[in-house]
């Protein structure tokens, strides 16, 4: 799940204006125009959005950088689609995740993101316009806003939810961005608010050009593989966003209203052409997730090598060879693994919080230092702070060792317990 200050951040707004407000808030859906609770203003709600976007991505596995055209082609998309929106003057932003999870999300302010997973599933621009479309809706009609409200108000609304099988449970030094990678804190829309999404998304497609009936395809796709769960990495998609034949009758109603479009499938196609070449590449990297699951790290370490031949260029494959090496207690030929992974993504908190933690582990305590700090600029994490207390208590700083695990303890579960430990013991030696 997301830590605890991601999700404080998301509700504190809602929760103090709770309090000083009482239940009084109604504003205008600027899509539907009806009037609805919400006892959030927009313009806290863009800077909410904007404070947690980036936090998120690191969380979700950080940008796709492999190929950075798909990020310019998906934003180029989105943008059409935004200016044509209810609301054309949001801070718009759209970003490609490095994560197998087939699923897509929006913040408030419009704030949207989507996973390299499920656009391997889609055929064309136009149902990729249509997955746009439908989270640009529930941006500009507020519908995170209203979900916080409901929770508030009634303690339902919103949802964390896991993702995928990304669970690396093999002692302190493992890769977060690992164990973080599949979860998304995101509002969990009722049926009404999909009905609306579906709608105008629909709209704003046939207004930036696209055919409308790419969201009828791509509902249909989805309720083919809700049946029996043909990917299991869909639970989280269809938990935000539950497919249903219903859905599917409503857009082919509606879409006979619109006029038709392009579907731009050649342009898609070219589009996510580097993703389909390292289809077999990724799906070795997720066999090695699952085989680590098992406990099976011989196989899970010849899998992510294998997926390091396919496609040298992906940085995930070496951080989680040297997680498996650091399981093994091979911790210099961890640290390599993990100067290759920074040197390929050196935008993602998880590569430089491991960095750290490995060269603390060999005694290299100026370079733990500078990389658990650099892990901070991009997610403060309770293990960044109690991998720098060991740095400094091992170098006899126990004022600063003491400082930084006194912020690890304020988190919950195993590291907290190992700071309170810390601060007990060096507590009885002062």
């Amino acid at each position: 799940m997301f830590p605890r200050s991601i999700q404080s951040g998301l509700l504190a707004t809602a929760i103090t204006l709770v309090v000083t407000t009482g239940i009084s808030g109604c504003s205008v859906n600027p899509v539907t125009g009806k009037k609805e609770l919400t006892l959030m203003s927009q313009g806290q709600e863009v800077a909410l959005g904007a404070k947690q976007y980036p936090q998120a991505q690191q969380t979700q596995g950080g940008k796709y950088l492999v190929d950075p055209a798909l990020q310019d082609y998906v934003s180029g998309v989105g943008q059409k689609l935004a200016r044509v929106s209810d609301q054309p003057n949001l801070p718009y932003e759209f970003v490609v995740l490095n994560n197998s999870t087939p699923n897509a999300w929006a913040l408030p302010g419009g704030k949207i993101a989507v996973n390299r997973g499920l656009l391997v599933l889609l055929e064309d621009e136009a149902e990729l316009a249509a997955v746009l479309g439908h989270e640009i809706v529930h941006a500009a009609a507020r519908h995170s806003a209203a979900a916080m409200t409901q929770q508030q108000i009634l303690g339902a609304g919103v949802a964390i939810l896991g993702a995928t099988t990304q669970n690396t449970a093999y002692g302190d030094l493992v890769s977060l961005g690992s164990q973080f990678g599949g979860s998304a804190y995101i509002a969990k829309y009722g049926r009404d608010n999909e009905l609306e999404s579906d709608k105008y998304g629909m709209k704003y497609m046939a207004a930036a050009g696209y055919d409308p009936s790419g969201a009828v395809d791509l509902q249909k796709k989805f309720v083919e593989l809700s049946k029996g769960r043909q990917s299991g990495g869909l639970d989280a998609l269809f938990a935000s966003h539950p497919p249903s034949q219903a859905r599917v009758d409503a857009n082919i109603k509606y879409a006979k209203k619109l006029p038709s479009g392009v579907t731009n499938r050649a342009q898609y196609q070219r589009a996510i052409a580097q993703l389909k070449q390292d289809a077999d590449a990724y799906k070795s990297y997720d066999a090695a997730v699952a085989a680590i699951s098992k406990k099976d790290y011989a196989s899970a370490l010849q899998l992510t090598r294998q997926a390091q031949k396919q496609q040298p260029k992906e940085a995930a494959f070496y951080a989680l060879e040297g997680d498996l090496l650091a399981q093994q207690k091979q911790y210099r030929s961890a640290l390599q693994s993990y100067q290759t992974a920074v040197q390929k993504n050196p935008t993602l908190f998880s590569n430089w919080l491991m960095r750290g933690m490995l060269n603390a582990q060999l005694e290299n305590f100026t370079a733990a230092e500078r990389d658990l700090n650099r892990s901070t600029q991009y997610l403060d994490t309770p293990h960044a702070h109690y991998y720098l207390g060991q740095v400094y208590e091992k170098q006899g700083n126990t004022r600063n060792a003491l400082s930084q695990y006194q912020i690890a303890a304020q988190s919950e579960g195993d590291i907290a317990t190992k700071a309170q430990a810390r601060m007990q013991a060096l507590g009885s030696k002062g």
